[in-house]
């Protein structure tokens, strides 16, 4: 069946996306009671994510498109929408410039070891979830988790685990390690979309409803409000009435890094490729530090913070973060395109799997928040370190507070540096418990 979308042009694509987003922004600040209303249970985040999702499902947009199977599978790509890679290539980085340029990073490490050991949870709950997850539907279903070979389900499985507990790089590793049957491997790409994206949505409802569960987590907020606090604090009193000058250099600033982020993440990436056997390697645990994304999200991070110690840091008083605000939605926009709400009823066996993963993962981050006390920004964005890494933290982070954004991303590069390892684990105990059929 060949699934092309109605427009498949990325002027088009892209006008929709910002047409989502302004009928988000212009009815969550209407007075209008009904709009009040909506928006006191929905948070806009949400809907800005949401909408786009709603324009792939019936078909006016899609990531990609070709011919699927009987099964719902892609068996053969004919167009692919660029949007995401342009929202994520040259948006993101200039987003953490523009969050981090007004950062207090000592304020930033005061926000103490409850954030580490989020993350450290959410990615034990992926390496314990998968064979729990396995072992629970070979209980009803054996077939669903069986195979043998390269057919083996489990070995599919590891390549969730890591994109799940690092990124794209991990999840490639671990299909060159695994050898999956390629054939079969779209079907691993829906359940990663959409059990994570079903997780995504559920995260940014949560922050509407952030004050209530951090009451019932117990959690001590002081450390974040105190660094919240003090960037407001530091752009009121800087704020000024922003002029084309102050516009142009403020987008000066943020794209002379992204073309140096990527300039030094080729450069870095192509020669660890050539010199170091182990990152050249695709089966190595090392080979994630080949991925350029991985070095121009690095690279961007490091300059906002030195850019942070500047005279540039005022720009923040002409609205830096606010612009790198723009840039966020707009990332926030081409993620929810990746979602077809209709994929959920393709394989559904694997689906089971994959939510039943992700449901122990999520159980295990709130259990130990509890006991912890940690406050649901850290359990947010030590899950989406894990899933979702460095292009989502940082989205999930800058939904509580523009000045959070970097915290988002320092547990990202954490995922990336655990991602493969944390995956073999995972896999090798998956391979243990899996029938084979």
């Amino acid at each position: 069946m060949d699934t092309t979308p109605i427009f498949t042009d990325d002027t088009i694509v892209f006008g929709l996306l910002m047409l989502t987003l302004g009928f988000v922004f212009y009815t969550s600040t209407s007075k209008n009671k009904f709009w009040k209303k909506f928006y006191k249970y929905i948070p806009a985040l949400l809907m800005a994510y949401m909408m786009p999702a709603a324009l792939t499902t019936f078909g006016l947009i899609a990531p990609e498109w070709g011919i699927e199977n009987e099964q719902g599978q892609l068996i053969e790509v004919t167009g692919k929408s660029q949007a995401y890679y342009i929202a994520s290539r040259f948006m993101l980085p200039a987003a953490l410039v523009l969050m981090t340029i007004s950062i207090d990073l000592k304020a930033v490490f005061n926000l103490g070891w409850k954030a580490l050991a989020m993350f450290g949870t959410g990615t034990i709950g992926i390496v314990i979830g998968g064979p729990i997850a396995v072992y629970l539907t070979a209980l009803v279903s054996p077939e669903t988790v069986g195979g043998a070979g390269a057919d083996a389900v489990w070995r599919g499985l590891a390549t969730l685990a890591g994109s799940w507990i690092g990124g794209g790089a991990n999840q490639a590793a671990m299909l060159e390690i695994y050898e999956y049957n390629t054939a079969n491997y779209a079907g691993m790409v829906i359940v990663d979309i959409v059990v994570a994206n079903i997780w995504m949505a559920i995260l940014l409802l949560g922050i509407g409803k952030q004050k209530k569960i951090d009451k019932w987590l117990k959690a001590d907020n002081s450390a974040i409000d105190t660094l919240k606090e003090k960037v407001s604090s530091y752009a009121a009193s800087i704020s000024r009435n922003p002029s084309l000058a102050d516009f142009m250099v403020i987008l000066g600033v943020a794209f002379t890094v992204v073309g140096f982020s990527h300039f030094g993440a080729n450069e870095i990436s192509e020669f660890l490729k050539a010199n170091v056997e182990a990152v050249s390697d695709k089966k190595s645990s090392w080979s994630s530090f080949g991925s350029q994304f991985f070095w121009m999200i690095s690279i961007a991070t490091i300059l906002g913070i030195l850019l942070s110690f500047t005279r540039l840091k005022k720009y923040e008083g002409a609205g830096a973060s606010k612009i790198g605000s723009v840039f966020i939605y707009i990332l926030v926009a081409s993620i929810g395109m990746k979602m077809d709400l209709t994929k959920i009823a393709d394989n559904p066996g694997l689906i089971v799997v994959g939510l039943v993963w992700m449901a122990i993962h999520v159980g295990l981050l709130f259990l130990i928040a509890k006991l912890i006390r940690a406050p649901y920004f850290f359990l947010a964005v030590g899950s989406k370190a894990n899933i979702g890494g460095a292009a989502s933290a940082p989205v999930v982070a800058a939904a509580f507070h523009p000045s959070l954004a970097t915290v988002g991303v320092l547990l990202a590069v954490f995922g990336y540096v655990v991602g493969t390892y944390g995956a073999m684990l995972t896999a090798e105990l998956m391979r243990i418990i899996a029938p084979v059929t």
